[in-house]
């Protein structure tokens, strides 16, 4: 049985629209015709990195009721991508009072350290204001959770860390500096609790271990959490980085990620080697916050401490390897399916749900392509590669980084902190594999930035270093830009300013075809005998979510139909609740049956928080039809939410600035040969992935009668590009 993740909305239009595929793609062979195709238009922003100096560099005025400051757009466009001037200006320093168990680097002589805000807000003049978590009491001037946060300071000390390694700016070595002595101060020096961080912090200093609303944990800093994992991140850049050219300030930063991971020791790590059970799955009970997501933004910082030799001791340094070891393990057994089968080779997020994903925080790819190198473990690679390159090839395909999937697309919004994910998945592979094939896929990642997304416009803007909040499922823009959307974003730049085969690729953004599949809502179809439409008052289950807010119960005796038009070797995909005692589903495409979905064959649910699960079935290849029969085999019910008809071959095409870009991505179960249209005789470059993200060629090709020919592998992946 393969289990397959689905796409769904409104955006996508029925197989019947899909008479104009021939200008996208000509296949020979047998591939038959694609499901669907939406085309649309961007107008990509095209200005480049105003000159980063001190007058450039706003000075923020504090201490105002609502913190309004006006951030300046200055600055004439230049080459480089990355503009720190939006980040400078959601910074300040703060001299925190005296708290127990709360220090940091030389404070006694510097007693002002590194802040960031967490949100800016537009203030309807062309600039922004800054502000906090939670609500605001103007007469205490604080806020219900804080000014600043752990999890932003940690992820600027990275950006601003990478941009002085990269760039040898003097700047951005003193912000990374700042912050990291600010992140340090919120890390509990002594204590039951040491190693752990309180997140929030008010605006005059004051820590706030239990804001409102809270924090799990609650406190803050009494267990592992995300903000603990990304204060590892970034102490194990910064000592990477510090070591030599302050091995004073390294040795302080050495000692405080020794502390963290004493923490992760003593919370999580000594959780190894057991496991929880999930719907008859064996998850690993030793992640941090019980999932890939968190852990592998830990494993980020703790490769780069190691790969430095960090460690004050040779027990410390121990101890960061063995961390490694077990937390990259962890990560790769979360990875499931291949790619043609949910979640098409995905590391999935959690421990607790084996049918939810989502882009946010999706680093574990990158974490494991770090951990393979820092290891000498080829086996942690091979899983990196299944989800940076066979999965992001899917989901770049049908519509970019969505917020969730569960299984099904149910969050449709997306948002900088997923995009930049898979930019650095695909930067880290192409950092282990030197391929410059992962590097242009890298660049097809970050073109979401420039317009290949819902909005179908640039969301970061070169020339001031702002990036939106985030695009609505309806294309609408969220036009603030605080602090983690703007670290993502400078996060993508400073990965194509490094490497300028990804950043030619990543200005191609305007999307001139999209073929991909098409959902059909179970609810929507014909029924006949014992059949009921169910509404839950809730449609999510809490480890996955009825797509539509419905679905379908059939009992013996029951049919449903879903009238549409199905091309020969498309793919059935079924999303259907798995239960034990379910009634199996048969699926027919007009007379003829393609397959059988046995819902009652799962495991005990163990911690799984919903008994059961919606999992997405791939049955084998349809052929050509005009409507679909779902009917029951043997006793009791089945619970049908929907099917997604998928096509063979699934395309990408962009343009722009006279480039082209065409994405390929294969569910078919051969290869297929295929003709793409390329006007003109530039040459082509053209890279071809196997189905477990391997490159398998290479080739630079010219047009002959307006064509490139590329051999598609059967789940493999083909990415042509024109510059």
């Amino acid at each position: 049985m393969r289990h397959l993740s689905t796409l769904r909305t409104n955006r996508y239009l029925p197989a019947s629209t899909a008479a104009g595929i021939a200008g996208v793609l000509l296949l020979t062979g047998s591939a038959g015709p694609a499901a669907a195709v939406v085309t649309a238009a961007a107008t990509p922003r095209t200005s480049a990195q105003a000159p980063r100096t001190a007058a450039a560099r706003p000075t923020p005025v504090e201490t105002r009721a609502h913190h309004s400051v006006s951030a300046p757009r200055t600055g004439a466009p230049r080459a480089p991508l990355t503009n720190l001037a939006h980040l400078d200006f959601l910074g300040s320093r703060v001299a925190p009072p005296h708290q127990t168990g709360h220090t940091t680097y030389q404070l006694a002589t510097d007693p002002r350290v590194g802040v960031l805000w967490v949100y800016a807000t537009p203030d309807g003049h062309g600039s922004f204001t800054r502000v906090g978590g939670g609500t605001y009491d103007p007469r205490t001037r604080s806020y219900g959770q804080g000014a600043y946060d752990a999890d932003d300071m940690a992820r600027a000390a990275v950006v601003y860390l990478r941009h002085w390694r990269q760039s040898g700016d003097p700047l951005s070595r003193a912000r990374a500096r700042n912050l990291l002595r600010g992140l340090t101060y919120l890390q509990d020096a002594t204590g039951p609790h040491s190693g752990d961080v309180v997140l929030w912090m008010q605006p005059d200093g004051r820590l706030v271990p239990r804001p409102t609303p809270a924090d799990t944990p609650d406190p803050a800093d009494s267990g592992a959490s995300y903000w603990l994992a990304r204060t590892v991140w970034a102490l194990g850049e910064g000592y990477a980085a510090f070591r030599r050219q302050d091995p004073g300030f390294g040795r302080f930063l050495a000692a405080r990620e020794d502390l963290a991971v004493r923490a992760l020791d003593r919370q999580v790590l000594s959780r190894y080697p057991r496991t929880v059970l999930v719907d008859g799955r064996h998850r690993p009970a030793w992640l941090i916050t019980g999932g890939a997501d968190a852990t592998a933004e830990a494993v980020l910082g703790l490769t780069a401490y190691a790969d430095a030799g960090g460690g004050l001791t040779a027990t410390g340094r121990r101890r960061a390897r063995t961390a490694i070891a077990l937390f990259s393990r962890g990560i790769a057994d979360l990875a499931a399916g291949d790619a043609w089968s949910w979640p098409y080779g995905a590391i999935l997020p959690g421990v607790t749900s084996v049918s939810q994903w989502h882009a946010w925080a999706g680093l574990a790819p990158a974490a494991l392509a770090a951990a393979a190198r820092t290891l000498h473990d080829p086996r942690l690679l091979g899983v990196a590669q299944r989800d940076a390159v066979t999965f992001t090839s899917h989901l770049l395909v049908q519509g970019g980084p969505d917020d969730g999937w569960a299984p099904t697309p149910v969050d449709r919004s997306q948002i900088a902190y997923g995009a930049d994910s898979r930019v650095e998945d695909l930067q880290a592979l192409a950092d282990v594999t030197h391929q410059p094939g992962t590097a242009r896929l890298t660049g097809l990642a970050a073109s979401w930035f420039f317009g290949d997304n819902r909005a179908h416009r640039a969301v970061y803007d070169p020339r001031t270093g702002v990036t939106d909040d985030g695009i609505a499922p309806d294309g609408t823009v969220n036009t603030g830009s605080g602090a983690e959307s703007t670290i993502h974003g400078l996060l993508t730049m400073l990965a194509l300013d490094r490497d300028p085969v990804a950043a030619a690729v990543a200005r191609t953004a305007t999307v001139t075809a999209r073929v991909t599949g098409t959902l059909l809502e179970a609810e929507g179809g014909r029924r006949s005998g014992g059949t009921s439409v169910v509404t839950p008052a809730d449609p999510s289950t809490g480890e996955s979510q009825w797509s539509g807010g419905a679905y379908v119960d059939l009992r013996a005796g029951g049919r449903l139909t879903l009238v549409a038009r199905v091309p020969a070797g498309s793919v059935l995909m079924p999303v259907t609740r798995y239960l034990p005692g379910s009634a199996a589903t048969r699926w027919t495409v007009g007379a003829r049956a393609v397959g059988t979905v046995h819902q009652g064959r799962i495991g005990s649910q163990g911690v799984s928080p919903w008994p059961g699960a919606l999992e997405i079935t791939t049955l084998p290849a349809a052929p050509a039809g005009r409507s679909i029969t779902v009917s029951t085999v043997g006793q009791g019910t089945a619970a049908v939410d929907a099917v997604l008809v998928q096509p063979a071959v699934e395309v990408l095409r962009l343009r722009g600035g006279g480039s082209a870009t065409v994405l390929l991505r294969s569910f078919a179960d051969r290869p297929r040969v295929l003709r793409l249209p390329f006007a003109g005789s530039r040459a082509v470059a053209v890279d071809v992935f196997g189905p477990t993200g391997r490159v398998l060629s290479t080739t630079v090709a010219r047009p002959v009668a307006g064509t490139v020919v590329v051999g598609l592998p059967a789940g493999g992946t083909a990415l042509a590009t024109r510059g």
